[in-house]
């Protein structure tokens, strides 16, 4: 998954310098399309690779999570 993510990017990367130096006539698409490619499909694709194995209850501000940030603030202050 790490390889396909960062081919892509290189493609998509790619695809956006070579519209933008290059002064031929579909230029635009080339930069087009490599934008539509790292915000459709690298993005999520990375995002997807980056979470997959996370919890999320671990990032969310619940009671018992602020209880436990109160106590690694009070034993700190120590």
């Amino acid at each position: 998954m790490k390889y396909l993510i960062v081919l892509l990017s290189i493609l998509s990367i790619g695809s956006i310098l070579i519209g933008y130096f290059a002064g031929f006539q579909n230029s635009e698409k080339f930069i087009g399309f490599g934008v539509l490619g790292l915000f459709f499909i690298v993005f999520p694709l990375f995002s997807y690779h980056r979470w997959k194995d996370k919890d999320v209850k671990d990032y969310m501000l619940t009671k018992e999570n602020l209880d436990k940030m109160r106590d690694r603030e009070k034993h700190t202050r120590k």
